[in-house]
């Protein structure tokens, strides 16, 4: 069967991820952010992580003169994040405050971990930009992630 952009969305739908908001300040130090699905480490020496930026994000241009970003994973709870963080517009930086981590950027309060990262490469990905950041600061809270699967958001049930 050959592959169709809805297919590929179907399938990809039967992936569970974790859900990060992965944020920035862009040239003139507006915060910039989005809800990423498209995140991964990459290596341990140097620690190395990737993000995918959609090229027609309101916030890829930001993305692009950037040199330090970060990424908050979100923890069982925070829908309200990812949602909010999945739509363009400021009024997501005024609706509730993010923290400012070492570096300067806007981190969610709350979230399972905070990795803020240098931006190492930049490469092309079809209709995204891959962003490869490599982890200047790292925070870990205890927890259990959000979770994203078949369009909804689900919960994490370790096996006893």
């Amino acid at each position: 069967m050959p592959a169709s952009t809805a297919d590929f969305k179907r399938a990809m739908g039967q992936f569970a991820t974790g859900v990060t908001v992965v944020t920035t300040l862009d040239a003139d130090g507006r915060p910039l952010g989005l809800t990423v699905s498209a995140f991964s480490s990459v290596s341990l020496d140097p620690i190395l992580i990737l993000v995918c930026i959609d090229n027609s994000s309101e916030t890829h241009d930001g993305f692009e003169a950037s040199r330090a970003f970060g990424v908050s994973i979100l923890a069982e709870g925070q829908e309200d994040w990812s949602d909010r963080f999945a739509f363009g517009g400021s009024e997501k930086f005024t609706a509730a405050p993010l923290v400012t981590g070492a570096s300067g950027v806007p981190l969610v309060p709350g979230a399972l971990a905070h990795l803020e990262c240098r931006v190492h490469s930049r490469l092309p990905g079809g209709d995204h930009t891959i962003y490869v950041g490599e982890v200047t600061s790292i925070g870990v809270a205890p927890g259990r992630p959000l979770v994203y699967h078949g369009s909804v958001f689900g919960r994490f049930e370790p096996q006893e």
